[in-house]
């Protein structure tokens, strides 16, 4: 569906804003160039490192914490512990930045503002409380949302379907109550009293969904809709955005040319942690006889000396790797796995923390791929489960019809509309 110029009400000043990495950046960069492309004016308020993306993308951009501020976060190991990370997450991004962020946007006017924030961006609910901006929450993945119909695997640990509904209610509560709360509440409370408002608790399950507009950046057919979720949510879609200059560099086009599609790995964007998993990556492909992409931003993980069938490659625009790729075995982001869902090939997911347990078992579940713990990420298991799964045409005639299900383009023309139709 293309994007078309927005002859609506007299338009408003967009701010876009994360506090996550690259996966939750770049969502938000395809929703800003398309608001931008239908005649609004957008500003992104994220990391530092990503004002050259946004700046390319046309849009206007405030940073929001420092480059010292992301380095502390990549180095500290726990971010990744199935169970430590959202501590780490909360101290080092979401609690350190609600105080910058509500202060940045609290000096906007409500009546020429609308304030579109991912769900960990906390300064933008509170904004939306004391200064009245209006506000739309994205949630970029399910996992989130903490529902007892479709409860997602947290932690590592997963609740089975035979549990009963009134347990898995008092389960989810009790995370919220003894994890979420006892982590978040006290600073946000705190700051709360300093603006003259009043402490709130189930903080991920309902404070911090705008009373206007929930927006799911992820299909029906991947979350199914829960009775639990936030009333006024709407689900657009996969977003995406690939930065400008989305080329293929000529290193890993001249690759590509030169033999099979390969299997593409990766740990994150945003994983600095990965030598174990790259090691067991290369003995795998090894074994296999196959050829192989290693895709980091820190090739100091990697193997000394890489064999002339693998590739390291820093950035690529993945859309059109994955394209001409047999299979992707990745940490489980929620973006990374939309676009090999897009390219419609088989996938391993090797979940951490966070959301990318419940992405893995989705993925499971539509039987387009496989899912291997970290733990249990071996070269001989990993060469195993991927044979196996670039053997099976089921596993790759569900693939394939994944990818015709995937539409960026509607996605984001819907997600525009949505906005256009509550705020502008």
């Amino acid at each position: 569906m293309p994007l078309t110029l927005y002859s609506g009400a007299p338009m408003k000043h967009v701010l876009l804003t994360t506090v996550g990495s690259a996966g939750d950046v770049y969502p938000m960069l395809g929703l800003g160039a398309g608001l931008r492309a239908r005649g609004h004016t957008v500003t992104l308020v994220c990391a530092p490192i990503f004002e050259g993306d946004v700046r390319a993308a046309g849009l206007e951009f405030i940073p929001l914490g420092t480059l010292d501020d992301i380095r502390a976060a990549l180095n500290e190991p726990d971010l990744w512990h199935p169970v430590k990370g959202l501590a780490v997450i909360a101290r080092l991004a979401i609690l350190k930045y609600m105080r910058p962020l509500y202060e940045i946007l609290a000096r906007y006017d409500p009546e020429k503002t609308l304030v579109v924030a991912s769900s960990l961006a906390f300064g933008a609910r509170l904004a939306q409380e004391a200064r009245g901006l209006p506000l739309a929450t994205v949630h970029l993945q399910p996992s989130i949302l903490m529902s007892a119909h479709d409860p997602a695997e947290l932690g590592g640990v997963g609740i089975p379907d035979w549990v009963p509904m009134g347990f898995r209610k008092a389960f989810l509560a009790g995370i919220e109550r003894f994890t979420v709360d006892r982590l978040m509440a006290p600073d946000l409370n705190a700051f709360r009293a300093e603006l003259g408002l009043e402490p709130v608790s189930k903080i991920f399950s309902s404070w911090m969904n705008s009373p206007e507009l929930v927006l799911g950046f992820f299909p029906p057919w991947f979350a199914e809709p829960q009775p639990d979720w936030p009333e006024k949510m709407q689900l657009t879609g996969f977003i995406k955005h690939e930065s400008a200059g989305g080329e293929l560099p000529e290193t890993v086009a001249d690759f590509l040319d030169a033999g099979d599609p390969p299997v593409v790995f990766t740990a994150g964007s945003a994983n600095v942690h990965g030598g174990d998993y790259f090691e067991a990556a290369v003995r795998a492909v090894e074994t296999l006889g196959r050829r192989a992409v290693l895709l980091t931003r820190f090739p100091e993980q990697l193997p000394d000396a890489l064999p002339p069938n693998i590739l390291h490659a820093e950035w690529v625009p993945m859309r059109k790797l994955l394209e001409r790729s047999a299979s992707i075995v990745h940490h489980g982001g929620i973006g990374t796995m939309a676009q090999a869902l897009a390219a419609g090939i088989p996938q391993l997911v090797t979940p951490l923390a966070h959301d990318q347990f419940d992405n893995a078992n989705r993925v499971v579940r539509m039987g387009v791929g496989d899912r291997l713990d970290p733990r249990r990420f071996t070269p001989g298991r990993a060469a195993r489960v991927l044979d196996r799964l670039l053997k099976d045409e089921d596993v790759l005639a569900r693939a394939k019809g994944c990818s015709q299900k995937v539409d960026f383009e509607t996605a984001l023309a819907d997600t525009c509309k949505f906005l256009e139709e509550e705020f502008l």
